[in-house]
């Protein structure tokens, strides 16, 4: 006697990830604006015309979703030995049929339609219709499929609570005939989607206090520091909304496919809830300081936001848009700590993280380089711009050191260096690492991030250090 039909679940199931939150994700990529509209979609039409409206307006790329490997290698060898599998969701119908058509393992499709959000009772009731009460099994992962379980034979949990393997060993729905565990912890991965080694760049607020030798003032120590970490709250809301809207170029990125969003570790729900939670953080924060640092981490917020829905894919204003970033935090800085903001300062971060901006580009185009790709997927840069992009990258560092050398010749100087004839130090020290950091990334070996390469370099800290002491002893 053959089995019965096996019913799989599709969000959180066969795939790590849910399907109506990747679809609104693509809406609002196209068009922020749209998260209005959706939640108008939502009160007016329902669940399922929410779901059936999206449908209409994006095209998902079933081959990008994170599937449960595990699970689907098991499914195909119960495919191999002749049982019938269903996939059976509550996701539209139209990327239902998409995700079946690209896995090609199922007989049949059951999904929702304009009308019917098939969830929980629903699917229960159209599971019995099909296959008759205790007609099939089921792969699912909620507590809604409880009332689906309560029908079927025998039930497979995958990525499920402790809780609801618990509450199925006990009720009277189907017993347990496998189980496919939770991997990776979730508050783990919450911390990798708040990237918190990106924080270092936010170091760059205390700059203006240090460059202006008032480190010693308590008031500005702690409206600086208190900026700092308003920055990093607001930064860590951008990675997160930035992650959610780039799933499916990260997905193809060797690296970045291991992110928490894009490898399904952590979910769309949570990032939903995450994002909005920091960026109060970041506000609670602010009301404790100067009006202009107030504005300057407002303008950072829409910048960096500008950026995640649209600007990262214009050629050259990305890499013009992340130097600014940089620099906007040594401004906001300055504002925080309310200290004059040098000219000097400004126009050397502006060329120093320019050439940083085009090594994360040149680093992205070589890797893809390596891999015989053509072109960045949701970027404006091709493989053969990698030329063009060294150029442009070495002459902005090396425009940076000259900017440092004519600050060192200047009147400014006297006043704030005891020996500023020391400060010329740096100047060589400067020079060889933007040398060595483009020659890194040359061969290969450089991280497609530049910052986070200089925090893992010993070299890099050996000259970070030699910096500090160059300084020290001219003051």
């Amino acid at each position: 006697m053959s089995p019965p039909t096996l019913c799989v679940d599709l969000d959180g199931t066969l795939i790590r990830s849910d399907l109506l939150l990747e679809s609104v994700l693509l809406l609002l990529k196209r068009n922020p604006l749209y998260l209005g509209v959706v939640l108008f979609w939502l009160l007016t039409r329902g669940k399922a015309g929410l779901k059936a409206a999206i449908a209409a307006r994006v095209t998902l790329n079933p081959a990008a979703l994170p599937y449960n490997r595990e699970l689907l290698a098991w499914l195909k060898s119960e495919r191999a030995q002749g049982r019938e599998l269903w996939l059976c969701t509550a996701a539209n119908e139209k990327f239902a049929a998409a995700v079946a058509e690209h896995v090609d393992l199922f007989d049949g499709v059951i999904a929702s339609d304009r009308a019917n959000n098939l969830a929980g009772q629903k699917k229960a009731d159209r599971l019995v219709e099909l296959f008759g009460r205790g007609g099939f099994d089921y792969c699912g992962n909620e507590w809604r499929d409880l009332a689906i379980w309560g029908c079927a034979r025998g039930a497979v949990l995958v990525n499920a609570p402790p809780a609801l393997e618990r509450a199925l060993g006990t009720g009277a729905s189907a017993p347990v005939l496998r189980a496919f565990p939770r991997t990776g912890k979730r508050l783990r991965a919450m911390m990798r989607a708040l990237r918190a080694h990106q924080w270092a760049k936010n170091v760059l607020v205390l700059v203006p206090l240090l460059a202006a030798h008032r480190l010693g003032d308590p008031t500005a120590l702690a409206d600086a520091v208190l900026g700092l970490i308003a920055f990093c709250l607001c930064a860590s809301s951008v990675y997160v909304l930035n992650d959610m809207l780039d799933l499916e170029a990260d997905r193809a990125h060797a690296r970045k496919s291991k992110r928490p969003f894009a490898a399904g570790d952590l979910s769309l729900a949570a990032g939903f809830v995450l994002a909005p939670a920091l960026l109060a953080g970041a506000v609670l924060i602010v009301a404790f300081l100067p009006e202009k640092f107030q504005w300057w981490l407002g303008a950072y917020y829409l910048l960096t936001a500008a950026y995640s829905f649209a600007l990262k894919r214009l050629l050259l204003v990305d890499a013009v848009v992340l130097a600014g970033l940089y620099t906007l935090r040594i401004v906001a800085g300055a504002g925080a700590a309310t200290v004059a903001l040098s000219f000097w300062l400004l126009l050397f971060s502006v060329f120093l993280f320019l050439s940083l901006a085009f090594v994360k580009r040149y680093a992205e185009l070589d890797a893809l380089r390596r891999q015989q790709r053509l072109q960045v997927i949701g970027r404006g840069y091709h493989v053969e711009d990698l030329s063009v992009l060294q150029s442009f990258g070495t002459a902005s560092g090396y425009l940076s050191v000259l900017v440092l050398a004519l600050y060192i010749n200047s009147a400014d100087i006297l006043p704030l260096y005891h020996r500023p004839k020391i400060i010329w130090m740096l100047c060589v020290v400067m020079l060889f690492w933007i040398s060595r950091v483009w020659m890194t990334a040359h061969r290969g070996k450089m991280h497609d991030d530049p910052v986070v390469y200089a925090l893992r370099d010993p070299v890099s800290l050996a000259l970070g250090l030699l910096a500090a002491l160059t300084i020290a002893v001219a003051i």
